[in-house]
């Protein structure tokens, strides 16, 4: 592998664009190849950021010999075929959340990604964030006592006309998969899986969750009560509560941005400022796929595929309660 990570983006959309401006940050990253199925899209798109080669063919990034790692980054209603594409040809693999529609569809990836050899991660870039890092350090340690409740929410207006992702189940459609898995992720990360799950949606004329709340219980008696909503705007915030204190992630709290708020004794207040980058903050993950590639890793020691496997599972099961489903399923 050369000394900088050459990386490929497919799919040239809004979240490319701040993942591309991001790799900018990253001291061992080069941009080398973009794909879009729209040539001039992807000329347009690879010229913007700095790229040497310019695909219209999905096909032609996976199988280019100079890249190392490609960021799949396509709705995750075809994330499947995408990385499957990339696997086949042995290409290192970043991909945007959700990971897939089902947990068959991610077994799958899995499995070729582990029989290949070849590096996988779910892009899930909360995990890889400061205030993220801060806040599981202080439960680790115990400053808010045992974790008994997760409240988290993440919502928004849909414009109108709505992007086609939001709603179409052939793309993975609905607030679940969309925005409601950060909240799911959050309560896994800080609580592990739950041992019970129960869930209701209000649906959309197509067919999948325009809102969706889900209440969780786990083994040591700590609730979780998650909601996503295409339908108003909420706070995005995130609470967790233990029996000495609490901490309050506001201000969008899967995001780079924003104060911890950690509340102990009789209502003492402290706000933690967390230092961030002046980025979005896809810079985080961007640097930690390259340490793991320099390493010979195939897999990461923080976001492992085995965590994408116990998410989607959870996700699946909310699924199935609240009659979610898709055409894969």
């Amino acid at each position: 592998m050369s000394k900088k990570i050459r990386w490929g983006i497919l799919g040239c959309g809004k979240i490319a664009n701040k993942f591309a401006a991001d790799l900018r940050h990253v001291e061992n990253a080069e941009l080398v190849a973009v794909a879009s199925r729209d040539h001039a899209k992807s000329r347009a798109f690879g010229e913007k950021y700095g790229a040497r080669l310019f695909f219209d063919r999905y096909e032609a990034l996976a199988s280019s010999m100079e890249v190392d790692v490609i960021y799949v980054a396509t709705p995750h209603g075809i994330h499947h075929s995408h990385v499957m594409l990339c696997l086949q040809h042995r290409k290192a693999v970043l991909c945007e959340k959700a990971f897939a529609l089902n947990t068959r569809e991610l077994s799958e990836m899995v499995a070729l990604a582990r029989k290949q050899k070849v590096f996988m991660m779910e892009a899930f870039w909360t995990k890889f964030l400061p205030q993220y890092d801060e806040a599981m350090r202080m439960i680790r340690e115990g400053v808010v006592g045992e974790v008994k409740l997760i409240q988290a929410d993440f919502g928004f207006k849909a414009p109108d006309p709505a992007p086609q992702r939001l709603y179409d189940p052939a793309l993975g459609g609905g607030s679940l998969l969309d925005i409601g898995i950060y909240p799911v992720f959050m309560a896994l990360s800080v609580l592990g899986k739950p041992e019970e799950i129960q869930a209701m949606v209000t649906p959309y004329s197509t067919g999948v969750d325009e809102q969706c709340a889900i209440i969780m219980k786990f083994a040591n008696g700590a609730l979780a009560v998650l909601s996503s909503t295409f339908a108003s705007e909420t706070p995005v915030e995130a609470m967790i509560a233990g029996t000495k204190g609490r901490i309050h992630m506001r201000n969008r709290f899967h995001n780079a941005q924003g104060t911890l708020e950690v509340v102990t004794g009789k209502d003492v207040v402290t706000s933690i400022e967390v230092p961030r980058e002046d980025a979005f903050g896809y810079q985080f993950e961007a640097r930690h796929v390259g340490d793991c590639l320099q390493k010979g890793l195939t897999e990461s020691p923080v976001m492992s595929l085995d965590d994408s496997l116990a998410l989607m599972e959870t996700l699946d099961k909310i699924r199935k309660i609240a009659g979610i489903r898709y055409n894969v399923d």
